[in-house]
C-alpha cells in the first residue's frame, strides 16, 4: 500500500510540475497583475537608456488603459517649459495606495524613461518628486515598483 501511495503522489507532483512550467512559458497572467507583470508588453517598454528629469506642473491627473487586457493605470499630463507631455506613473490599483497624492497645479520633477506610446513621446516615471517626498515607481535595473521583486528603498 505504501508503494502505490508513494507512486501516485510522485506521478501527481510530477504532473504538477508540467502544468505549472507549461503555464508559466505560456506567459499566463496570473491573478493580480492585471496585465501590469514585469515581463508583460507594456512594462517591457521601459527602458533603462532613455532616462530623463522633466520639471513641471501638472495639468490633470487621469485614469487610463495602456493596452487591451490590463487594468486602469494612471497618467498625469505634466507642463514644462518646453512641452505638454504625458507622464504614465503605474497601475490605479498601486498608485492608489501610495502615501503620495496627485494634485492639478502642482510643481513635480519627473525622472523616467522616454517612450514613444501611440505615436506620442511619453515618460514612463521612474520616480516623482514633489516638495522633499519621493514616489519610486521603478528601480535602476528596470524593474516596477508594484512587481514585488525588489525594494526600492523607500
Amino acid at each position: 500500500m505504501n508503494k502505490i501511495m508513494f507512486s501516485l503522489l510522485t506521478t501527481l507532483l510530477i504532473a504538477l510540475s508540467f502544468v505549472s512550467s507549461s503555464y508559466a512559458r505560456m506567459g499566463v497572467m496570473w491573478q493580480g497583475s492585471d496585465g501590469w507583470g514585469m515581463n508583460g508588453s507594456y512594462c517591457g517598454m521601459y527602458n533603462t537608456g532613455t532616462i530623463e528629469t522633466l520639471t513641471g506642473e501638472i495639468l490633470s491627473v487621469n485614469k487610463f488603459t495602456p493596452l487591451k487586457g490590463m487594468s486602469h493605470g494612471v497618467h498625469i499630463m505634466l507642463k514644462t517649459e518646453k512641452e505638454i507631455i504625458p507622464v504614465h506613473l503605474g497601475p490605479l490599483w498601486y498608485i492608489e495606495k501610495q502615501d503620495f497624492k496627485f494634485e492639478t497645479k502642482e510643481k513635480i520633477k519627473v525622472k523616467g524613461s522616454v517612450i514613444i506610446f501611440e505615436d506620442k513621446k511619453t515618460v514612463m516615471a521612474t520616480e516623482v518628486i514633489k516638495g522633499d517626498t519621493i514616489l519610486r515607481l521603478w528601480d535602476e535595473k528596470g524593474r516596477p515598483a508594484w512587481s514585488g521583486c525588489c525594494s526600492l528603498d523607500r
